[in-house]
């Protein structure tokens, strides 16, 4: 288990940018996969994005592809970032980014999980 904190997160308006960054304190197998989640009032949370260790592979729902970037920065602490561009109000949600030793560990929902952070999009 790692702890995970994010930021970036605040209210713009739709067609306008955010960047959500995610800090993983030290460098383990626990961060081998990470991903970004996001839950709406009334709804399940969702995935939006996963990314492996070396940032190879990545993975987006539909509903972002296109308009969401995930990377990584793999230092002392790993650094996971969220690029949303021409944000919609249906991306208002909190996001919450996970990490875990592979993917299924983090689609399950198993791994290490930050506190969320909010994103509000105005139409």
């Amino acid at each position: 288990q790692v702890q995970l904190v994010e930021s970036g997160g605040g209210l713009v308006q739709a067609g306008g940018s955010l960047r959500l960054s995610c800090a993983a304190s030290g460098r383990s197998t626990s961060t081998n996969a990470m991903g970004w989640f996001r839950q709406a009032p009334g709804k399940e949370r969702e995935i939006v994005a996963r990314i492996s260790w070396d940032g190879g592979i990545t993975y987006y729902a539909d509903s972002v592809k296109g308009r969401f970037t995930i990377s990584r920065v793999n230092a002392k602490n790993t650094v996971v970032y969220l690029q949303m561009n021409s944000l919609k109000p249906e991306d208002t949600a909190v996001y919450y980014c996970s990490a875990g030793v592979d993917f299924s560990t983090v689609l399950r929902g198993l791994g290490s999980w930050g506190q969320g952070t909010q994103v509000t999009v105005s139409s």
